[in-house]
């Protein structure tokens, strides 16, 4: 028997759905002003929207978040506002001769799905969801939006924000716990994007099979960093650092193990503590630049990997410029953290790491390092640094990411001409841009048949001049 919510919940789908077949595919102009009225409403609630946050995470730098939260969703809904028009245009196609000669036409129409399911996760809830909605916006769709119970804040903010200037038939939210997720998987959506971990992008997949609903899963594992022997240390320890500290190293695309050559290791170790040094020189305990691990779960979670590689026989780097105590403090932050020497008998590098721990392997020759990555599942992201262009050729062909930034980490999500997505069990399908709005659209093929009665002899009777045409086609 269904639950109050998700009654209610179904309630709404049903609502979205009689809308789209009643209203159909709304204009350009519908869809701007729906992206406009996102844009309007981050702009009126960018402080309210850090100041959640920062009460969700315990403490999330201000500055961070008006810059991944905010900022980084107004670049993605305005692309999509000034393209829309392009990208809706039907699409021509070849039609096989002598067909084509005789007046046939093919198009590619794009069409509203209808109603996306949209779950986002905890570590950048809003960008995580107004990123998407850009995408499905523009494609026509309405929407329905599950926002993670584990920045609670957040989710009551972005509920208010949708519903002072969204009628719920266009988009809705739903907040609630992991039943309520549960519930809002298996409804019959028209599309859902989840964002999230593999381990639970298992049961929205099996949820979803049940309505056969089409998925875009955004996931993550473990991106490597593969440092070559052209790379210029200092600029790549601080890029990586960089990469390893904005939101604590709580981001899907984070690098999460570097590989370097063996007389390299002290070097990079000097560069990274260097690096941290110069973007938190008043140290990090209470640095308001330095956020929190989201909650005593994951605080745990991480420790636990600390303490397990040391018993296994790591070497535990902790970077901490002023030599602070965090065994004491009001949130959950963990100083930048290395593991050095690591085995892959250590949880730090079965599990996904979403924290500000590094572990640093060592290679003697760059193909030791491929295969080390094409040993393990395919990862969301790879980064390699280096001046030398065949060895950078030899990593990117020979290995298979969601995608790839080379010299830094994470800046191709940061395209929004770039798909955006993972492979195999770090996530299918992709967004962002052009490719965002063909994700969100059913690609419909039109055919108009040619006047021409030329097609007259494949009809019966079959005759002489039907197995002359099957005879010619048969040919090598």
């Amino acid at each position: 028997m269904a639950s109050g919510n998700a009654a209610r919940m179904r309630e709404i789908l049903d609502k979205q759905k009689a809308a789209h077949i009643r209203e159909g595919a709304p204009s350009a102009e519908l869809r701007m002003d729906r992206i406009d009225r996102c844009i309007s409403q981050l702009i009126k609630y960018k402080d309210e929207i850090a100041d959640a946050l920062c009460e969700d995470f315990g403490h999330r730098s201000k500055d961070q978040t008006t810059f991944t939260d905010v900022v980084s969703s107004l670049g993605p809904l305005k692309h999509s506002k000034a393209n829309l028009r392009k990208w809706m245009k039907p699409e021509k196609r070849k039609v096989e001769a002598p067909l084509n000669l005789l007046g046939a036409k093919a198009r590619l129409e794009y069409q509203p799905k209808g109603t996306i399911g949209v779950i986002s996760p905890w570590n950048f809830p809003v960008q995580l969801t107004f990123a998407p909605l850009a995408n499905i916006l523009a494609a026509g769709n309405r929407a329905m939006i599950k926002p993670s119970e584990f920045t609670e804040a957040t989710s009551a903010l972005m509920e208010k924000m949708f519903s002072e200037v969204f009628d719920e038939e266009e988009i809705a939210v739903i907040t609630g716990g992991p039943e309520v997720g549960g519930e809002f998987c298996a409804l019959p959506f028209d599309h859902i994007i989840f964002t999230g971990a593999t381990s639970i992008a298992h049961h929205v997949m099996r949820a979803a099979a049940e309505n056969l609903v089409p998925l875009t899963l955004e996931l993550g594992g473990k991106s490597p960093v593969i440092i070559g022997r052209s790379a210029d240390m200092e600029k790549t320890a601080a890029r990586v650092m960089n990469g390893k500290a904005l939101n604590a190293g709580q981001i899907c695309l984070a690098p999460d193990y570097v590989f370097t050559l063996e007389e390299s290791v002290g070097a990079f170790v000097d560069a990274s503590q260097k690096a941290v040094a110069k973007m938190f020189p008043t140290g990090l305990k209470d640095n308001d630049d330095y956020t929190s691990v989201i909650n005593q779960r994951h605080y745990d979670r991480l420790q636990g990997y600390l303490e397990d590689a040391k018993a296994k026989g790591g070497e535990i780097v902790e970077i901490n410029p002023a030599g602070e105590n965090f065994s004491q403090q009001p949130h959950h932050k963990i100083p930048p953290t290395l593991v050095l020497n690591p085995s892959d008998d250590m949880d730090i590098m079965k599990d996904e790491i979403f924290g500000p721990l590094l572990p640093v392997k060592t290679y003697k020759g760059v193909e030791d390092a491929v295969s080390y990555v094409n040993a393990h599942d395919r990862p969301l992201g790879l980064y390699y640094f280096g001046a030398d262009k065949a060895e950078e050729a030899k990593v990117l062909n020979s290995t298979t990411s969601g995608g790839v930034t080379v010299n830094d980490v994470i800046f191709h999500v940061a395209q929004e001409d770039l798909p955006f997505g993972g492979v195999g069990p770090s996530g299918m399908g992709s967004y962002h841009g052009h490719d965002g709005f063909k994700e969100f659209s059913h690609k419909k093929s039109v055919y108009t048949q040619t006047g021409n009665e030329i097609l007259a002899m494949f009809r019966p009777p079959y005759g002489e001049t039907f197995r002359k045409q099957l005879a010619g086609r048969l040919k090598g």
